[in-house]
């Protein structure tokens, strides 16, 4: 009899799963039949019982999807270890979710009616398959912090589900494999996934043209702001920065102009991106450098028809616009060429030592109006006695908030902080409100300062609010400590030396 219910639950499950993709659009009425069975061969069930159907929609697709993964393991179907159970789920999305073809056809058909209808379509898409697991990403803290230079965004990424012991062990013993070479290549697209490849059995990728070249749009499966997006290339090669670079950044805006795209720096250090696959990263969103004020102005003789500014921004950014593209590729080209060879030995800035380059830059292309922008920021690599993970990246005294690298979306004023400062902050509070607490070694200097600061201020002021601010300031920090040309009367002297080389090599 037990057995019985049991099934009838699972079909329920299945059904409503079903009734699920068609409220979102996944397949049509007359995929149902299609569907459910390919889903009753993954649980190894050969029937299905009409009269238990249940038209009830109380459930979501990620709780579906959990319940019957959970349903998988307790029959053996699969083994109750994280990889199996990501890439079960993911088998079971893919037969909800059409052919990369017909997405594709879908996207371009949109695409006539506007560049956003088709992004918005494939974003849905995305994440009502379970690729974007939005469920996880809600998980995420994430709050703003007012600045001198606008709302930076503070994320505390929860979002990456922790492996168990059993699955760690298992990776650990695992062939190594070098299909598909990395986590961006083509290949991945519906990849049943491995033990130490993630499930991307459900995922589907847009065919784009860049420049008479084959490059492909996605969306990062955990996103940090509205359509985060991943443009890559259809080669396994690493990244570049150069004239073209800045071309096919300004050639998608115009294909899309409601979104920007960048690159992060193609040296070590200086960005967190993976460097063997060349990409980009873009979206829907409008970050606080976006919004930055120019802090002068000044002009390229030769480019009359680009304005060019530098940002009033923590990091140190070159700002050009014009209405033709091609104008800010050959400004932006000269800008690198003379940044790549560019060293100031007061401000620490060499740009090589021996053959081994540390200039490189942080592009950023937008549509703005009619207008292209095409913002530049200067990045150095250099490391030393004192900074051994970087002169130009976050220092010491910020690494028990943000020890990491600053990439693209940091630069931008995105913090992309590590899961463990949820609990690690709570102590913090608990410190400075004088309870019973467990500081990490590595907060308690910090810890002590802001007891100080806490008492000194009003005691009505709310503990969360000024703890979040509190890290808004040390990423602040972060991306003052990455600024070659520091934001004091030094560094803004030095800034505007670069730039008069800029000028003078034109003249």
């Amino acid at each position: 009899m037990l057995q019985i219910e049991v099934k009838k639950v699972i079909q329920q499950w299945v059904q409503q799963l079903i009734n699920q993709a068609i409220a979102a659009r996944l397949i049509e009425q007359e995929d149902v039949i299609y569907a459910r069975n390919q889903i009753l061969s993954l649980l190894h069930l050969a029937e299905f019982k009409d009269e238990n159907e249940d038209r009830g929609n109380d459930d979501d697709i990620p709780d579906l999807l959990e319940k019957i993964v959970e349903y998988a393991c307790a029959h053996r179907i699969i083994e109750d270890v994280f990889h199996e159970k990501e890439i079960f789920s993911s088998k079971l999305m893919s037969v909800l979710i059409a052919r990369p073809s017909t997405v594709n056809q879908i996207f371009y058909d949109k695409y006539q009616q506007s560049p956003m209808s088709a992004t918005e379509y494939f974003y849905e898409l995305s994440k009502n398959s379970q690729y974007i697991q939005m469920k996880r990403i809600h998980q995420n803290i994430e709050y703003k912090v007012d600045t001198e230079y606008g709302e930076l965004d503070i994320t505390i990424n929860l979002s990456k589900p922790e492996k168990d012991p059993k699955s760690i062990e298992l990776e650990q013993m695992a062939i190594k494999m070098d299909y598909p070479k990395c986590l961006l290549c083509i290949e991945n697209e519906g990849y049943a996934g491995r033990i130490d490849h993630p499930a991307r059995s459900n995922h589907r990728i847009i065919r784009l043209n860049l420049l008479g070249d084959s490059w492909y749009l996605q969306f990062s499966p955990y996103v940090y702001y509205q359509e985060h997006c991943i443009v890559l290339s259809d080669k396994h090669t690493g990244m570049v920065i150069n004239a073209e670079t800045f071309l096919r950044l300004l050639t998608f805006v115009e294909k899309f102009p409601h979104y920007f795209l960048g690159s992060n720096a193609e040296l070590p250090i200086v960005g967190g991106s993976i460097l063997s696959h060349e990409h980009y990263q873009g979206g829907h969103y409008e970050f606080a450098m976006a919004k930055a004020d120019s802090e002068y102005t000044f002009e390229l003789a030769g480019f009359p028809d680009v304005e060019c500014s530098i940002v009033k921004w923590p990091m140190s950014v070159i700002r050009l616009r014009s209405k033709q593209s091609q104008s800010l590729v050959e400004a932006g080209a000269h800008i690198l060429e003379k940044w790549q060879n560019y060293s100031d030995e007061a401000l620490e800035i060499i740009a090589r030592t021996g053959e081994i380059p540390h200039n490189t830059i942080t592009p950023i292309a937008r549509k703005n109006g009619s207008f292209f922008e095409l913002d530049v920021v200067l990045r150095n690599n250099r490391t030393n006695e004192d900074h051994p993970l970087g002169i130009f990246h976050p220092h010491e005294d910020v690494h028990h908030i943000k020890k990491e690298n600053i990439g693209l979306i940091e630069v931008m004023g995105l913090a992309v902080l590590p899961a463990r400062l949820k609990e690690e902050l709570e102590e913090v509070k608990k410190y400075i409100l004088g309870d019973v607490h467990m500081v990490a070694d590595y907060h308690i200097a910090w810890a002590e300062e802001l007891k100080g600061c806490y008492q000194s201020i009003d005691p009505e002021t709310n503990i969360d609010l000024f703890i979040s601010r509190e890290v808004g300031k040390k990423f602040l920090k972060g991306l003052e400590d990455a600024a070659v040309f520091k934001r004091d009367e030094e560094g803004k002297v030095g800034f505007q030396r670069f730039i008069s080389a800029c000028q003078n090599d034109l003249e």
